[in-house]
C-alpha cells in the first residue's frame, strides 16, 4: 500500500476508534457512580486507557512513516515497534489494577462488609460497551491487516479487551441485581476474571515488540519462503548467511548467495536486482535488501574462472 493512503487509512480508523472511546468513557464513568459499580468504574478507566492509546498511535505512526534520513539510515519503522510497546504496557498496568481492585473489594466482602448493589444503568453501560468495542475491533483490525501495521492491529486488541472486560463487567453487574444484595461480591469477582484476559494480551503485545526491538529473526517459515523466491532465480545457488528482521510495518533481508565465478559483473548485477524486485513484490517495496554475491566453492574455496 502507498505510504500515504497507508498513514490516511490509520489515522481514519484511530480517529474513529477514539471517537467511540470517548463516548464510552463518559458513560462509563457516569454510570459507574450512579450505579456504584466498581467494575463499570474500572471499565471506564480501562476505556481512559484505550484513548490514552489512540494517542500514541496518531503520534508514532506518523514518526515512524517519516523517510530515511541521515540519523536513521533504515527508516523510522521502529517507532511503531515502540508504540506497540507501549500500548502493550499501559494495558498490562490497566489489568493489574483492575486486578487490585477486585481482589481488595472481594476481601472487604469476605471479612463481612457489605458491597453496594450496582444499579441498572451499570449494566447497560456494559451491554452498549460489548456492542461498541466489538464493532471497532473488527473495523481496526481490518485496517491493521490491511496496512500491514502491527501498531494498529494492538490498537484494535485493545478495543477487544476492553469489549471481554465488559462481558465480565455485564456477568457480574447481572448477577448481582438478580441474585440482590447478597451477591454484590460478583461484580468485583467479574473485574478480577476480566483482568486475567487482559493481562494476558498485554503480555503477548509486549513480548511482539520487545521481540522486535530485540532484532529478533522473522519466523523460520518467513525465512524459508525467502530462500525458495532467490532459488528460483536462474545461476544463484546456496544461500547462507541469511539474517532478517522487522522494522516496524517492514521487514530486512541480508543474505550471502553464490553464482558462477564466470559471469560477467552486469549479469551478477541482473540476477540480484531480479531477486531483489521478487523479494519487494512479495514482502512490499519499503522492503530493505542487502545483497552480497560470491562465487561458486570447489572444494570448499573460491576458484578464479579461466582466462578467456
Amino acid at each position: 500500500m502507498e505510504q500515504k493512503r497507508r498513514e490516511k487509512s490509520i489515522y481514519r480508523v484511530t480517529l474513529a476508534g477514539s471517537a467511540v472511546n470517548v463516548l464510552l468513557l463518559v458513560f462509563k464513568f457516569v454510570a459507574g457512580f450512579l450505579g456504584g459499580s466498581a467494575a463499570m468504574i474500572a471499565d471506564a478507566v480501562h476505556s481512559l486507557s484505550d484513548f490514552i492509546t489512540d494517542v500514541i498511535v496518531l503520534l508514532f505512526v506518523r514518526l515512524s512513516s517519516k523517510p530515511e534520513d541521515s540519523d536513521h539510515d533504515y527508516g523510522h519503522g521502529k517507532y511503531e515497534t515502540l508504540a506497540t510497546s507501549l500500548i502493550g504496557l499501559a494495558l498490562m498496568c490497566v489489568g493489574v489494577m483492575i486486578m487490585y481492585n477486585g481482589v481488595h473489594s472481594i476481601a472487604l466482602a469476605v471479612m463481612g462488609n457489605p458491597l453496594p448493589q450496582p444499579g441498572t444503568i451499570a449494566l447497560a453501560a456494559a451491554l452498549v460497551s460489548i456492542a461498541l468495542k466489538e464493532w471497532a475491533y473488527r473495523f481496526t483490525a481490518k485496517v491493521g491487516r490491511k496496512c500491514e501495521s502491527q501498531v494498529v492491529i494492538a490498537n484494535a486488541w485493545h478495543h477487544r479487551s476492553d469489549a471481554l472486560s465488559s462481558i465480565g463487567t455485564a456477568v457480574g453487574i447481572g448477577g448481582a441485581i438478580l441474585l440482590g444484595e447478597r451477591w454484590a461480591v460478583l461484580d468485583p469477582i467479574a473485574a478480577v476474571v476480566v483482568s486475567v484476559f487482559i493481562i494476558r494480551t498485554a503480555w503477548q503485545l509486549t513480548k511482539q515488540s520487545a521481540g522486535e526491538l530485540l532484532e529478533q529473526s522473522l519466523p523460520a517459515e518467513m525465512e524459508r519462503e525467502i530462500e525458495t523466491i532467490v532459488a528460483r532465480e536462474p545461476m544463484t545457488s546456496e544461500v547462507h548467511h541469511l539474517r532478517t528482521r522487522r522494522i516496524g510495518s517492514h521487514i530486512a533481508i541480508e543474505m550471502h548467495l553464490r553464482m558462477p565465478g564466470d559471469i560477467s559483473l552486469y549479469e551478477s548485477h541482473l540476477h540480484a536486482t531480479n531477486i531483489e524486485q521478487e523479494l519487494r513484490k512479495r514482502f512490499g517495496a519499503s522492503t530493505h535488501i542487502g545483497l552480497h554475491v560470491e562465487p561458486l566453492k570447489i572444494n570448499g574455496k573460491y576458484v578464479a574462472p579461466e582466462k578467456k
